[in-house]
């Protein structure tokens, strides 16, 4: 009886904490370690945390004129679209369906399982079974709510990015009075270069920028935004200002409280923390941890779920998941596509070795848009964008991210190459499926398809464009 779109339902505050909930999440409470063990020393591991935060702004502003410039959603795969071309584009959603999101979505899932089961096995560690069965549970959970409402989904976020600021609260003040009562004994002989080796730094950036990594959310929803002129750029410079002062705030607790050789022997910092700290909140905090990484899961899926709806509408993705349910108003078929790949990944993944493998793609990828971007202004210097960068800021990001993607080459060539095999099969699945025409008979295959299947999850194309 009404028209079946979706729907401007995310204000600045939503807007902000879509952002906030995904910056603020596993990345915080595994990645310390990450950082610590391939920068060698504690005042070099802080350094590296506020560059990654610096860099994450510069990117978040790139990003920003980006939203106000293109008035698609669908993030980084819309971005690359329209300024770099079609080729590059589906490589990046080739890369970013098969390692990139499910990769991430498991190193996410993963942290919440174990956070979620580190207060009944505590002194011990939780057994690794169980640790995968409750981060299946809930990243199924996440996956169930984003099909049944929109709305509930932003609720949801709004309400889990208050907790994941609190659960930050609760390490960064009993910190801070160690600190000021005078335990500075962790910070001595802070920049040992002697344990700095250059050739793992790459591998530090990736661990702090996965911590960092959620500023682009804005940008995959851009059509369900309200005012997404002035709300992108507001929502973003709030959100990644409030994310660097809370990460620096944070890792200065770690080091206070637990110190370097304690950090490095930790297989959840934060739980480690709290046992030092005080034994008296033992349980609630690694339980605020869970609750920030199921945040993330449910901002992951709601932004990427509008990548694979956009990728479809644009004719590189099967036509199915442009649709939309035809009462819930939800992009059901893209929202229920990660879940086999996730599962796997979290059934047999490790946290570390999947961090490496999918970052070298995601900070290649990002690198192409931020290039897009001076492409873009280039090709169309008439165009008025309400929001705008100086040019230094696209051209320090791109060549940052390209060589830092050029260098991992040096430091996990194993997983860094896996990474760029997933990217380089792409090419012969554009030529044969995208850029040539498929058969007659192929075609009237796969139309048959998709039609029971629209028919079983009762979905329709997408009715008016909000764009």
């Amino acid at each position: 009886e009404e028209a079946v779109f979706l729907r401007k339902k995310i204000t600045l505050l939503r807007a902000f904490s879509l952002l906030i909930g995904s910056m603020v999440g596993s990345g915080i409470f595994i990645s310390p370690k990450g950082v610590l063990q391939n920068s060698g020393s504690v005042g070099f591991s802080l350094v590296v945390w506020f560059a990654c935060g610096l860099l994450s702004m510069f990117g978040a502003l790139c990003y920003a004129e980006l939203g106000t410039r293109i008035t698609k959603s669908g993030g980084h795969y819309i971005y690359i679209l329209e300024t770099l071309g079609p080729l590059p584009s589906f490589l990046f959603l080739w890369a970013e369906f098969f390692a990139i999101r499910p990769a991430n979505s498991a190193v996410v899932s993963l942290a919440f399982g174990r956070y979620m089961l580190e207060p009944f096995f505590a002194p011990c560690a939780a057994p690794l079974p169980a640790v995968k069965l409750v981060s299946l549970l809930g990243y199924y959970t996440v996956l169930t709510l984003n099909s049944w409402s929109v709305t509930w989904s932003a609720r949801l976020q709004t309400a889990l990015s208050i907790v994941k600021l609190l659960a930050l609260a609760l390490i960064i003040v009993p910190g801070m009075m160690m600190l000021a009562q005078g335990h500075t004994e962790n910070f001595q002989n802070a920049f040992d270069r002697q344990s700095l080796v250059l050739d793992k730094l790459p591998l530090a950036f990736y661990a702090g920028m996965f911590a960092y990594s959620g500023w682009f959310q804005t940008g995959f929803v851009r059509e369900e935004l309200v005012r997404p002129e002035r709300n992108i750029p507001l929502a973003v410079i709030v959100s990644v200002i409030t994310v660097i002062v809370g990460y620096m705030l944070t890792n200065v607790s770690y080091y206070t409280v637990l110190g370097r050789q304690d950090v490095l022997a930790s297989p959840a910092v934060a739980v480690s923390f709290v046992q030092r700290a005080f034994k008296s909140l033992i349980s609630v905090v690694p339980v605020l941890v869970a609750l920030s990484c199921f945040g993330t899961m449910n901002g992951g899926i709601f932004t990427f779920s509008r990548t694979l709806f956009v990728a479809s509408r644009e004719g590189q993705w099967p036509p199915l998941f442009s649709m939309i349910h035809i009462r819930r108003h939800t992009p059901l078929p893209s929202v229920m596509l990660m879940f086999p790949l996730v599962t796997a990944m979290v059934c047999i993944g490790d946290i570390y070795h999947l961090l490496n493998f999918f970052s070298f793609s995601r900070w290649l990828f990002i690198g192409l848009a931020t290039l897009g971007l001076i492409v873009h202004r280039h090709r169309h210097p008439e165009l008025h964008s309400p929001f705008k960068v100086p040019l230094f800021v696209p051209v320090f990001f791109t060549i940052t991210c390209l060589f830092t993607v050029a260098m991992s080459f040096y430091s996990d060539p194993l997983n860094i190459s896996i990474g760029c095999m997933v990217v380089l099969s792409g090419f012969p699945v554009y030529y044969l499926i995208i850029h040539r025409q498929m058969s007659s008979r192929c075609r009237s295959l796969f139309y048959y398809l998709t039609h029971k299947l629209q028919l079983l999850l009762e979905v329709v194309q997408q009715e008016i464009k909000t764009y």
